[in-house]
């Protein structure tokens, strides 16, 4: 008689994205079960106009920008008063370019902002989520807006996170968020992972990317992590929620 109508989740969490870009709710939405709620706000970014169009290649000051105050601290106090367990920030590239260090810094500092709600990013995620399958070299691919700057940054990232790098690029696809399909995803990453990587990492949370990890996994017998599909990893673990119930989308939902 009654339709469900999104008011009986068991847990809810709470997304910073950017102003114009849908990818880490779409992403997000498409993996969480049923019964968890999915709730954003939006951020500013310099970087991206009205109808999500971006520049081929994004500029370094707003992905910097993007993570200092006040705009993402304000809509980060916004957030935490909806009832949600924890809050998670779909942007990749700022901790590129801040570094792990700055990466930890602004967490304590949107923690405080969240009246100590957890709250979560996407590289730290990133590299939890190695550590926890036990991965020591990973290939990166980041999305084709990221130019050879951005992706070495990535690259210096990881590595001083302790992991060997043997592989990292921007994606040689279309640059353009629309213009991003899981097929040719799959079939562009697949045949440039080298033998060393014991992982593939797919940067970017607004890289389309989700669709194509376990026809990766299959391609390539080993892990694939992407920047949505870790963020709900790390912000599920972090509200004190399973992982496990959640398939198709790669064997880091199956870990503990």
């Amino acid at each position: 008689m009654w339709q469900p109508d999104g008011w009986d989740v068991r847990v809810r969490l709470g997304v910073l994205t950017p102003h114009a870009d849908v990818g880490p709710e779409s992403e997000l939405r498409a993996m969480a079960p049923a019964d968890v709620g999915v709730h954003a706000a939006r951020v500013p970014f310099g970087g991206i106009r009205r109808g999500g169009v971006m520049d081929p290649t994004i500029p370094l000051a707003p992905v910097r920008a993007f993570a200092e105050p006040p705009y993402v601290d304000d809509a980060t106090e916004l957030l935490a008063a909806a009832p949600v367990a924890a809050i998670a920030f779909a942007f990749t590239s700022s901790a590129y370019v801040i570094g792990a260090r700055g990466e930890a810094a602004m967490l304590a500092r949107l923690g405080e902002r969240a009246h100590g709600l957890p709250v979560v990013a996407t590289c730290a995620a990133t590299v939890e989520a190695l550590r926890v399958l036990g991965v020591t070299r990973l290939c990166l691919v980041d999305p084709p807006w990221f130019d050879a700057e951005l992706n070495g940054l990535g690259r210096a990232y990881y590595l001083a996170a302790g992991f060997d790098v043997p592989y990292a690029a921007p994606c040689g696809l279309p640059s353009g968020q629309g213009l991003i399909r899981p097929d040719a995803l799959h079939d562009w990453v697949a045949p440039r992972v080298p033998d060393a990587a014991e992982a593939v990492v797919v940067g970017g949370n607004g890289f389309r990317a989700v669709g194509a990890v376990e026809a990766l996994e299959a391609t390539l017998g080993r892990p694939v992590l992407t920047a949505n599909q870790v963020l709900l990893w790390a912000a599920l673990r972090a509200a004190a929620a399973p992982t496990d119930g959640i398939t198709g989308y790669g064997r880091l939902f199956a870990s503990r």
